[in-house]
């Protein structure tokens, strides 16, 4: 019997981009979310969007790279198709031995990430959800109200006292409904 190829290069699926390489291993994952922001960061400004987050994480499914983008008033399904289209060209040049993965972008939802100082002043007065890599007061995950950011500490309020996070120890923060 013949042994089976796999297909290269690219396919659409479900308006999904997925990309195969033959014989390459992923490079580290920080390298990958690097270069993929910059190059996405100055596409999404050209087009008068903002970048707001990108993840790049194995699932079941294989590994995806997600972005999350928005502007004032919201985005609409054809920035999203736009954007995936543009951002899908140039990471096929400039994205080199990611091994494959799937390209999906959408708005930030209610549940919008926070990654930027920028987001912590911005989204003041709102309830987020914080996890972080070492334990505050005894917790890596805390949910309160925003107070904003000052000297790289995140202030939350938590039922009626102030949590102080080193911006550095946030693994994840995200609005919360």
């Amino acid at each position: 019997m013949k042994p089976q190829r796999k297909k290269a290069n690219k396919r659409l699926k479900s308006g999904v981009k997925t990309r195969r390489h033959k014989n390459r291993s992923p490079v580290n994952k920080e390298k990958i979310v690097a270069q993929a922001r910059d190059l996405i960061e100055s596409l999404c400004e050209s087009e008068g969007l903002e970048l707001v987050h990108l993840e790049y994480q194995r699932e079941a499914g294989g590994r995806i790279l997600r972005l999350f983008i928005d502007r004032p008033g919201g985005v609409t399904l054809d920035d999203c198709v736009h954007i995936s289209r543009q951002s899908s060209d140039l990471l096929d040049v400039y994205l080199e031995n990611t091994g494959p993965y799937s390209l999906e972008v959408s708005s930030p939802g209610p549940n919008r990430p926070l990654g930027k100082r920028l987001d912590f002043d911005r989204f003041k007065g709102s309830r987020v959800k914080i996890r972080t890599a070492q334990p505050v007061d005894g917790q890596k995950k805390i949910k309160g109200v925003l107070m904003g950011i000052s000297e790289e500490i995140v202030k939350l309020s938590v039922d009626g006292k102030t949590a102080c996070i080193p911006y550095q120890e946030i693994m994840m923060a995200r609005l919360a409904d």
